[in-house]
């Protein structure tokens, strides 16, 4: 359904996108990975012909859509990491809004808004100022402008950043009812998120696609490794559990003036034993002992740990920004017109 052929995006000297080539296919919800500055947002704004790529081709059904814009724009359905929401407004007359830029008629948008209402629960805030609205309301309201035309295509960027756990887990579940009628790319850093609501992920690192497959078929590439947890009171620690058989990583860090350790080891061997003979030869104090398979956390700190050690701190070059808030050069404002214009 969805095509990106050799994409490339420069911004200056930045390269946000890098060669990026994947499909998407009708009915799957795919989860769009990656460390800030990956490129993720960047990578959606051209599937929803915000922005042209500088090179390569993004095609909907075999339709580039820089030939076909309007017809794209149609088949999409966009929730911004800022959602663009108008404070003053009452929440009806915001979809009422949206529904004129998407050019309904009177008739599609009554359809369109009860449709849009009734999937995402805004029913008891539909006559309230935006304005009033906790997050996770507001989040629905910008979901329920997203599918207000009958989109195919649902494309949600960061859309529980800043709940709460209850929110999170309510727009989890919309996410999850959205998706069995759509097709669906989420962008999260939750892992628990991709676990529960994905068939697919798509994982970016410095704008590359450097993973792709399900949940089960990413962590199965990692079916043999195992991780302990150490936390030991002594001296030499890392450097002694890290000279173990098998060991091919070792990561510590200071806690409570102990050292937790964090050692992977490549073929699931027992090193329990070890480790504690270890400890008590050298007269270590021991505290924890725990041993666990890899997780999906650790599967994507390793695909990408490459770019958080650069910069820990990065973000995509085009951040999202609130409607109405001053923006610079490097963070223009996503506004409802753009996305449906």
């Amino acid at each position: 359904m969805i095509s990106v052929e050799g994409v490339r995006k420069r911004f200056g000297p930045i390269v946000a996108v890098d060669d990026l080539t994947f499909e998407v296919h009708r009915g799957e919800v795919v989860g769009f990975l990656g460390p800030n500055g990956a490129g993720k947002t960047t990578t959606m704004r051209m599937l929803t012909g915000t922005l042209q790529p500088d090179e390569g081709t993004v095609r909907f059904e075999g339709k580039p859509i820089s030939e076909h814009l309007t017809e794209a724009k149609r088949r999409v359905g966009y929730l911004p990491e800022a959602n663009p929401l108008y404070d003053d407004m009452i929440v009806s007359e915001y979809l009422g809004y949206v529904g004129d830029l998407h050019g309904m008629s009177a008739s599609e948008m009554r359809s369109g808004i009860a449709s849009a209402v009734d999937e995402t629960g805004i029913e008891s805030v539909f006559y309230r100022p935006i304005g009033e609205l906790s997050k996770g309301y507001r989040q629905r309201v910008g979901m329920a402008a997203a599918i207000l035309h009958g989109p195919e295509i649902l494309v949600l960027d960061e859309p529980t950043e800043g709940l709460d756990p209850n929110q999170r887990v309510d727009i989890r579940r919309l996410v999850v009812e959205l998706g069995r009628e759509r097709t669906v790319l989420l962008s999260t850093h939750v892992m628990q998120e991709v676990e529960a609501t994905c068939s697919r992920l798509l994982i970016l690192n410095k704008g590359r696609l450097v993973a792709e497959g399900s949940v089960h078929e990413l962590l199965s590439r990692r079916a043999d490794a195992v991780r302990y947890i150490v936390e030991v009171e002594g001296d030499d620690v890392a450097a002694g559990l890290g000279q173990l058989p098998g060991v091919h990583t070792a990561r510590s860090e200071e806690v409570d003036g102990r050292l937790r350790v964090f050692l992977e080891v490549a073929h699931g061997e027992e090193l329990r034993p070890e480790i504690f003979a270890l400890a008590k030869s050298r007269d270590w104090t021991l505290w924890e002992l725990h041993r666990e398979r890899v997780s999906l956390e650790q599967v994507f700190r390793d695909l990408t740990r490459e770019q958080m050690d650069e910069d820990a701190s990065a973000i995509d070059p085009l951040p999202d920004v609130s409607v109405g808030s001053v923006g610079g050069p490097d963070a223009p404002a996503i506004t409802p017109e753009e996305v449906v214009s």
